[in-house]
């Protein structure tokens, strides 16, 4: 049997085996959404962190150091920290005013009173879902299918059916049990490679070589090249992942899960852990560009290195990192979109949270699957999805006067004003593009909510 079978194999037992072992099965809808909402802040953190290692955290980070140097990972790892940081005290404020909360679309509709607002984050939330898992199994597949000779199609179904063997069991506890054990491996294992690669790799001479990247001149965040690495990768990078746990239901669910009082402690430390898996994964993209290795395929450069550099073993636990960080996220957006019935249904079931777990790995398989496209493109377009919903959510936390049709009206326009100019400037390149797409997205949601808000109480006073 081919050793990335066996790894994919021994992974499904793992997973299943715990869940089995460690949990029971599920059947009140709010225990499979939420457990008890006790959840200690340590695995809290390991799921948190494992949660938002998502395909770009193992591969974009070694690509953008291989490629882009110094200023490519230090622009991708920042904000990727930063962000979930920013996310505690709005984490904490939910929690309060929604203590029995499941989801940041019932939050918005108890806020709001109103269907349209509910509706239109879940659309958010579920695109964003659809697309996540996409990604993820686009990544995965890619080298999966490369390594065993299964068509990609084929290898993407498997890796959704193992994630959907164990989170379909207990739902929420299941997710987190597993992303916990998965996340204790990925640390162990990130920091090896990253430690091993420096000793094989010509030792930290190479590395040093190699903060410049492959052209050598992106070293300095302020150099020529490191302003428009900044102005092309950083600011719409920093712009969507800023906005990332805003919009998204993995991390709003987590914080439902959670003792109320140790979700600041969680996220923060849950930041922490995660950035160290994509610098140590940024270690070895520095290495490549300092060895002057010729990448066959940039995008998955790491796997690349690690069979240059490392005995033919090493690619078996690499393999299980990369599948333990895709489909943890995996089943983190399956528990997200299980919580989602909640706010579609008026009675829900156990049956209906499972059909929606099956619905988003049908759609994510779909757009994994559409020709053409590339891990980092995706990344970046779900970036700019996230960012629509951020001004409005924080307004809304914050106690900002808005109004249902503010809400409604200023989502909708940035997704149909900046979602476009993005995606344009994805397609073509132009680094304006991207950046005017990703800012007029956030602006635009806000001052369009803000000013409907204004002009509806005005002329109900």
């Amino acid at each position: 049997m081919n050793y990335t079978l066996i790894v994919l194999l021994i992974y499904a037992v793992l997973m299943l085996g715990a869940t089995v072992l460690l949990t029971k099965k599920e059947g009140n809808v709010e225990k499979f959404c939420v457990v008890n909402r006790n959840i200690g802040w340590g695995i809290s953190a390991l799921s948190i962190a494992a949660t938002w290692i998502w395909a770009p955290a193992l591969f974009t980070s070694t690509e953008n150091a291989y490629t882009k140097g110094f200023a490519g990972l230090f622009w991708f790892l920042v904000p990727n920290v930063i962000c979930l940081m920013l996310f505690i005290p709005f984490a904490k404020k939910i929690r309060r005013e929604m203590p029995d909360g499941i989801t940041l679309s019932g939050y918005m509709y108890e806020k709001y009173q109103s269907e349209s607002v509910k509706n239109v984050y879940l659309f958010q939330l579920g695109a964003l879902s659809v697309l996540s898992t996409g990604v993820q199994l686009l990544a995965g597949s890619k080298i999966l299918s490369m390594l065993t000779d299964i068509p990609f199609t084929a290898m993407t179904v498997i890796m959704a059916v193992v994630a959907f063997s164990y989170s379909q069991f207990s739902g929420i506890k299941a997710s987190i049990l597993t992303d916990s054990v998965q996340m204790i491996f990925m640390l162990a294992a990130s920091i090896c490679f990253a430690a091993f690669g420096i000793k094989n790799g010509g030792g930290v001479e190479t590395l040093l070589t190699g903060l410049g990247g492959l052209t050598e001149d992106a070293g300095c965040l302020f150099s020529g090249r490191g302003w428009e690495i900044f102005l092309d990768f950083g600011l719409p990078t920093t712009i969507g992942l800023l906005s990332g746990p805003f919009g998204d239901q993995c991390f709003w669910q987590r914080a439902f899960c959670m003792e109320k009082g140790k979700i600041g402690r969680a996220f923060f430390v849950g930041a922490i852990l995660f950035g160290i898996v994509p610098l140590s994964m940024g270690i070895l993209g520095f290495i490549g560009a300092g060895m002057k290795y010729v990448a066959v395929d940039a995008g998955v450069i790491n796997f690349e290195l690690i069979r240059e550099l490392f005995p033919t073993w090493a690619v078996m636990p690499f393999l299980f990192m990369i599948v333990s960080g895709l489909l943890s996220t995996i089943d983190s957006n399956l528990c997200a979109a299980s919580s989602l019935t909640t706010d579609i249904f008026k009675k829900v079931t156990i049956k209906k949270t499972k059909i929606a777990m099956i619905l988003l790995l049908i759609l994510g398989i779909m757009v994994a699957n559409i020709p053409g496209l590339s891990v980092t493109h995706l990344f970046l377009m779900y970036g700019t999805l996230r960012a629509a919903t951020l001004l409005p959510t924080i307004l809304t936390l914050k106690g900002a006067g808005m109004t249902p049709q503010g809400i409604v009206v200023g989502i909708i326009s940035a997704l149909i004003v900046g979602m476009p100019i993005f995606a344009y400037g994805n397609i073509i390149g132009i680094a304006a593009y991207k950046t005017a797409g990703s800012l007029t997205t956030v602006i635009l949601s806000g001052m369009v909510a803000l000013a409907i808000s204004r002009k509806v109480g005005c002329q109900h006073e």
